[in-house]
């Protein structure tokens, strides 16, 4: 329990004791918005790492050279424990928001550092305010900032299983004209789901794919994105369990 105590509290310091800083950010944003994007993913960056040095989580990266270099791109990953987030956020090289549930709004000062790096509230109980959301994505990776969703929608609460990819997911890459990165987690569960309520040390993997150009695919592909990049990751997936035997 000493590691979720540590967490925890880490969390709301960082909240609290953050107001002022959110205050700098926001006069930062006035004179210069990509400063203050850049210096808000730094900020949120290294209170992530700091979450996970507390819970003694050690995170292995490969694929990073599959990431371009030269265009936003949409990350799309498999999705099993809360802390995807908190491990993926500092691996992007770039600033990258997140699309998020709507009810994360209701959280004060986290929802301002989450508007802050570009994420994005999905109500998935209102289509026409989830056809605004996934707009709002086009026009976020047109203009240079990626974003990551995880397409099952929900978090998987079964290890080495895969709930179904929604199709939709994939409409901010289409419409925006950006590659979409296949992003495989590895044991994100271990830190604490899979042993609730402890947190527990382990290691965690994050394999970025090769990048996927959906113009470029074959249109029954195209029909069945979701499935093919669900296989995607699903391959990669039981690969590197054998290979880290987590």
């Amino acid at each position: 329990m000493i590691r979720l105590i540590f967490a925890v509290t880490f969390l709301f310091s960082f909240l609290l004791l953050g107001i002022p800083v959110l205050l700098v950010e926001w006069l930062i944003g006035k004179r210069n918005p990509g400063l203050k994007d850049q210096s808000s993913k730094a900020i949120v960056s290294w209170g992530f790492r700091c979450i996970a040095f507390l819970t003694g989580t050690k995170v292995i990266v490969r694929g990073k050279d599959n990431i371009p270099a030269d265009t936003a791109a949409l990350f799309v990953g498999n999705h099993r424990s809360y802390f995807d987030i908190v491990l993926t956020c500092p691996v992007f090289p770039s600033v990258t928001g997140y699309v998020a549930k709507a009810e994360m709004k209701k959280w004060p000062l986290l929802n301002t550092w989450m508007k802050n790096i570009h994420c994005l509230f999905l109500d998935r109980d209102n289509i026409k305010e989830g056809l605004k959301t996934i707009l709002t994505g086009v026009e976020k990776v047109k203009n240079g900032i990626s974003i990551c969703i995880f397409p099952e929608g929900t978090r998987n609460k079964e290890n080495d299983t895969f709930l179904p990819f929604h199709e939709g997911s994939f409409k901010i890459a289409e419409k925006g004209g950006v590659p979409v990165i296949p992003m495989t987690i590895l044991n994100s569960a271990g830190v604490f789901e899979d042993h609730l309520p402890r947190i527990k040390k382990t290691t965690v993997v994050i394999d970025f794919g090769e990048p996927i150009y959906i113009k470029e695919l074959d249109k029954t592909v195209r029909k069945n994105l979701g499935t093919h990049v669900s296989g995607i990751i699903s391959d990669k997936y039981f690969q590197l369990k054998e290979e880290f035997k987590l």
